[in-house]
């Protein structure tokens, strides 16, 4: 037995290579060492340059000062982030680093960040508290923070400060949407663009910073081919239905005219349609306590929906759900079905007297909020409403504001406040003190009769004692 040949493979196993991802080039290295200039040198991280690797041990404090030294030599190192790894890991790893330069997704970035080195562990002490926050910051997202140009942020109205406060600047720092939309206004000299639009950093071709806005649309353009791909009538009913269009199918990318099996889903808040690399996906072994067999892994890759049950929330509490992978989100993502057939709601072609649109139907079934104007009560009175079905209750709700986008504000209303007695006395019947006794139909706002009204409705009673006082006896006269 060669003992010295064991303890070199000892050895081996004690060390870390180092892989790099150059975030100007977008190029994903081994790390050679670094020149007299400060200049990184890298190698492919291929298995035959395992002898050039520069390997590092895994011990905590052999390690950290290695990586002191290293940072002190490294010239511009916020250019670049650093993982760590094992060198039979490095060819895996380089794969999933770059699929998620493409499209990162939840899963990735967990998997990333317990790899990521951070530039703090590299820093040497006497470097200023400033300096120090920026290569952290630098190093740990997809987009560099440093590089945003804040000033031409604002004049699209758009502050660090405001997507801080709206925690959209995590998300958005990480290659994500902003989670919810934003106002967005800008002056283009003879044209003005005000616009509700969701928010996203986009690296360009030199390096620079954008910003990607996702602007809201009327409908999600289904007609028209989508990356080459031209709708099927049941991937619209998809899509429409609950987002997903449940297959995979060919993306064209027009640069280099590749065609790229894709997920495709809709983004719902913005009605955009978004497409997802098939190949990205990465699917845990188990999902909320649950495994997965292999038939459910298969269904799940080929797009399709898996109802999965007894799973178990972060409340610790069970639940069943359908499970499905959703494009915009880049991950799998829950849908949960209507809980009974009776609290299903029927979306009707006709309310309260107004037709409604086919796209307003669609909004409706696709759980979105429409707004519906001249509706009239029982008497014939019109009112404006914004409508969203309510499954819980099985009903359609009437909203004064839109319960999407100013819930603060939305007060339940059957069917808006300044409506709410005129459609339960005109269409319901019922009264309260100030209506139990009005003939008339209440006008559209009002609650209470107007003083004609008292008035003559005061008239009606007294008449109405009148009649009813008992008359006196005319019995007959006794001679």
């Amino acid at each position: 037995m060669d003992v010295n040949a064991n303890k070199s493979t000892s050895d081996e196993q004690m060390m870390d290579i180092l892989l790099v991802l150059d975030k100007d080039k977008k190029t994903i290295s081994a790390v050679k060492g670094i020149d007299e200039n400060g200049e990184l040198q890298t190698v492919p991280p291929k298995q035959e340059n395992n002898n050039q690797f520069l390997k590092v041990d895994k011990q905590g404090n052999a390690f950290e000062n290695f990586l002191k030294n290293f940072f002190n030599q490294l010239k511009d190192p916020t250019r670049f982030t650093f993982f760590k790894v094992a060198p039979e890991e490095a060819e895996k790893t380089v794969k999933v680093i770059q699929e998620n330069i493409n499209n990162p997704t939840p899963v990735a970035d967990e998997m990333l960040d317990k790899l990521r080195v951070e530039l703090k562990e590299l820093k040497p002490e006497v470097h200023k508290e400033s300096v120090e926050q920026k290569t952290s910051d630098a190093n740990k997202y997809f987009i560099d923070p440093n590089k945003i140009n804040w000033d031409e942020l604002k004049n699209l109205g758009i502050t660090k400060e405001q997507l801080e406060k709206s925690k959209a600047l995590e998300p958005m720092l990480r290659g994500y949407k902003s989670p919810s939309t934003f106002p967005i206004e800008a002056n283009f000299g003879v044209i003005i663009m005000k616009t509700d639009a969701r928010l996203s950093f986009r690296p360009d071709n030199d390096g620079n910073i954008v910003l990607a806005i996702h602007g809201i649309r009327k409908v999600p353009e289904l007609d028209r081919p989508f990356f080459g791909h031209q709708f099927t009538d049941e991937d619209k009913k998809n899509l429409l239905g609950n987002g997903n269009m449940g297959r995979i199918v060919d993306i064209k990318n027009y640069c280099t005219g590749e065609l790229i099996p894709s997920f495709v889903s809709i983004d719902k808040q913005t009605n955009e349609l978004v497409s997802m690399k098939a190949s990205s996906l990465k699917l845990p072994d188990e999902i909320k306590g649950v495994k997965l067999d292999e038939k459910q892994k298969a269904t799940l890759i080929e797009g399709k929906a898996v109802w999965l049950e007894n799973m178990i929330s972060a409340k610790e509490k069970p639940f069943s759900a359908l499970v499905q992978v959703n494009a915009e989100k880049r991950s799998l993502e829950f849908i949960f079905p209507k809980e009974t057939q009776q609290q299903e709601v029927c979306i009707p072609k006709n309310l309260a007297g107004v037709e409604l649109s086919e796209k307003q139907q669609a909004d409706l079934q696709a759980d979105k909020t429409i707004y519906v104007k001249g509706m009239k009560d029982g008497q014939g009175e019109e009112y404006n409403a914004y409508i969203k079905v309510n499954h819980e209750k099985g009903k359609l709700d009437f909203y004064k504001f839109n319960p999407d986008k100013a819930k603060e504000k939305a007060k339940e209303v059957t069917p808006t406040s300044e409506h709410k007695t005129q459609v339960a006395v005109n269409s319901e019947g019922k009264t309260n003190e100030a209506t139990k006794h009005m003939q008339e139909p209440l006008k559209p706002k009002q609650d209470k009769p107007t003083e004609d009204q008292m008035k003559k409705q005061e008239e009606k009673q007294e008449q109405k004692v009148g009649t009813d006082k008992p008359k006196k006896s005319q019995g007959r006269k006794i001679k």
